[in-house]
């Protein structure tokens, strides 16, 4: 895990804001949605990506290098 140098306070409403030059390296605009994990004592924010990253199909899709990709753009791209 990378460390970004940033520390956030927790507000009463318990929520935390993401600075904005992270925001813009990952993409992570207004109405982005986040999902959370938990892996032992951490907490994990990834961008949420259901479809294809390409066409948008919802079905078929696998993770390639952080990415949703669909079985068809996957096999366009091995084509080229």
């Amino acid at each position: 895990m990378k460390s970004t140098g940033m520390v956030r306070k927790i507000d009463n409403l318990g929520r935390i804001v993401l600075p904005i030059e992270l925001r813009r390296v990952l993409e992570i605009d207004q109405d982005s949605s986040l999902q959370i994990f938990v892996e032992g004592e951490d907490i994990i924010l990834k961008k949420y990506q259901p479809a294809c990253i390409f066409c948008g199909e919802a079905k078929g899709v696998t993770q390639y290098k952080g990415r949703n990709i669909c079985n068809e753009c996957r096999k366009e791209i091995g084509e080229l």
